[in-house]
Parts: C-alpha cells; sequence; structure tokens
C-alpha cells in the first residue's frame, strides 16, 4: 500500500480529477494549501511588484493498492502538467509507504479497507 501527495495547481484539479476517475480511482482528499517551491509570481500591488511568500495550491492524498500505483501517477503527471514540456510551478507527487489502512466502520484492515 502507498499514499500518494500530490501538490497542484488550483486550476488543473477538474482535469486531475478526470483522469484520475479514467484510471479508475475515485477515493481521494482534496484540501487547500499555501506553499512555495522554485515558482515565485510577481503581482502589482499599489504601484509595487511584490514577490508573495506562500502561493495558493491544491493537496490530493491518495492511498492506493501497489497495483494502482504507477496507473494513478501516470494521471497525475497527464493532467497536472502544463503544455508538453510543463512549467515552474507545477506541483509535485510523493510517494510514500502505507503500513496500515483501517476502515472505521468496518474494522477492515490492509488492501480491502482502501
Amino acid at each position: 500500500m502507498k499514499l500518494i501527495t500530490a501538490i497542484i495547481q488550483p486550476d488543473r484539479l477538474d482535469q486531475v480529477r478526470e483522469a484520475l476517475i479514467a484510471a479508475e480511482i475515485s477515493r481521494i482528499t482534496v484540501s487547500r494549501c499555501t506553499g512555495h517551491g522554485r515558482a515565485e509570481s510577481a503581482e502589482l500591488y499599489r504601484g509595487q511588484m511584490v514577490v508573495p511568500n506562500l502561493i495558493n495550491k491544491i493537496r490530493l492524498e491518495i492511498a492506493v493498492n501497489d497495483a494502482f500505483l504507477e496507473p494513478t501517477i501516470a494521471a497525475i503527471l497527464s493532467a497536472a502538467r502544463t503544455g508538453p514540456q510543463g512549467k515552474i510551478g507545477d506541483g509535485k507527487i510523493f510517494v510514500t509507504d502505507l503500513q496500515e489502512c483501517i476502515r472505521i466502520r468496518t474494522g477492515e484492515r490492509g488492501g480491502t479497507a482502501i
């Protein structure tokens, strides 16, 4: 089992959701977050160019069984990338091992709980 965490542009959320549904991934958690990496977008504020410290992003968390790992990553990559080459600020995908998953309602554990 793996936990996929993806940080994407807010305007790409609909495309990523559609790509995940097409890849038969329907259970996701979505939250708004702020942060920055290499992307810096200067904004005009009261006549001066200001570089904000934090940029709005969307965080997706998806728990998958090992068989769904690569299709999930491929769906996110294809839908979250801007243009054929992508651009700075498109986001990141993190994959971590998931030791345990427990469904609260039934008490199921492991891959069947996902």
